[in-house]
C-alpha cells in the first residue's frame, strides 16, 4: 500500500543506508530508500531533489509538476485531506474557511530549514507526513515547500481550487477566492483573476499578504488536482500567474522564456548532482 500510514502507530523509520549517506531522516513512511546518494519514497519520487522527472517538483527546462502533492490527493487522500474537510465542515462561509485553513498551517508549522530538521540540504515532506507531526505533537516543522504542499492539499479538501507557485528561491500557494477583499494583490492565473497569495512561512502573515519582491515578477504556477503519482513528464508550458490590477498594484506580461530560465536555475532547488 502506497499511502502514508496514519492509523496504526506510525513507525519512525531510521534507514542504515541513509545514515551512511550522511542523512538524519526520521519521517514516517512505508518505504524510504537510498539510491545513488538520494532518498526516494515508495512512489519512486525523489525527496532530496526537486528537479528531474523523478524530483518532488519535477522541475525541467520546460516546466514543473509538483508531484509530491498528489501523494495526498484522490485515492491517496489521508490525514491532510481529512483536516481540510474538518475545517470545511466547521466554517461554511468561504472567506472564513479559507482563512481558517491558512491559519492552521501558518500557526501549526514552525519554519525549519531542512538542514536543521534532517541534516540534509533538502528533504521534502508530503502533506500527510507534516499533518502527522501536527496531530501527534501539536506542531510540525517544515520549510516553504513543505508548508506549500500541505496548504495546497488542505485547500483542495476544503473545497477550493489551489495552485503551487514557484519564484526565485521560494515556493508558495495561490487559492482561488475571487470575493476576498483583504489581499495585497489579486493574481491572474492564465488570465483568470481571483487568485489570492497564501504565504504561510511567517507567523504574522495574513492570508493575501504578498511580499513586494513577488509583485510584477515572473511566476510559474501549477493548479493541483487528484493526478496519478508517477514520474510523468511535466507539461511543455507552465501556467503563468501575475499580480492583477488593483489598488496600488499594476502589472505587465513577461516573456515566457524568462520564466523557464527562472524555473530551472532557482537557487531554492539547486541540488547536489547525482552520482
Amino acid at each position: 500500500m502506497k499511502r502514508v500510514g496514519v492509523l496504526l502507530g506510525l513507525i519512525v523509520v531510521l534507514l542504515a543506508a541513509v545514515a551512511t549517506a550522511g542523512y538524519a531522516l526520521a519521517f514516517p513512511s512505508e518505504g524510504f530508500y537510498e539510491r545513488s546518494g538520494d532518498i526516494f519514497d515508495d512512489w519512486e519520487i525523489c525527496r532530496t531533489t526537486a528537479s528531474g522527472e523523478d524530483g518532488f517538483y519535477q522541475i525541467t527546462e520546460t516546466g514543473f509538476r509538483p508531484v509530491i502533492a498528489f501523494e495526498s490527493l484522490g485515492e491517496e487522500a489521508d490525514l491532510a485531506y481529512s483536516l481540510g474537510e474538518q475545517i470545511a465542515a466547521k466554517y461554511p462561509d468561504p472567506v472564513r474557511r479559507a482563512e481558517a485553513v491558512f491559519d492552521f498551517v501558518r500557526d501549526r508549522v514552525e519554519y525549519t530549514s531542512d538542514i536543521e530538521q534532517t541534516g540534509s540540504e533538502e528533504f521534502a515532506q508530503n502533506a500527510d507526513e507534516l499533518a502527522i507531526a501536527i496531530v501527534e505533537d501539536g506542531i510540525g516543522e517544515g520549510d516553504c515547500e513543505d508548508m506549500a504542499v500541505l496548504l495546497a492539499v488542505m485547500y483542495r479538501a476544503a473545497g477550493f481550487r489551489s495552485a503551487i507557485v514557484l519564484v526565485s528561491g521560494h515556493t508558495a500557494v495561490l487559492v482561488y477566492l475571487p470575493d476576498y477583499n483583504k489581499a495585497t494583490a489579486i493574481f491572474e492565473l492564465e488570465g483568470e483573476p481571483g487568485w489570492v497569495w497564501a504565504e504561510a512561512t511567517g507567523r504574522n502573515n495574513p492570508l493575501g499578504w504578498v511580499p513586494k519582491q513577488y509583485l510584477n515578477v515572473k511566476i510559474a504556477a501549477y493548479e493541483i488536482s487528484a493526478e496519478t503519482v508517477a514520474p510523468l513528464t511535466p507539461p511543455p508550458t507552465p501556467a503563468i500567474a501575475v499580480a492583477g490590477i488593483g489598488e496600488g498594484v499594476s502589472y505587465r506580461p513577461f516573456p515566457f522564456l524568462g520564466v523557464m530560465g527562472l524555473l530551472f536555475f532557482m537557487s531554492l532547488f539547486r541540488r547536489r548532482r547525482r552520482r
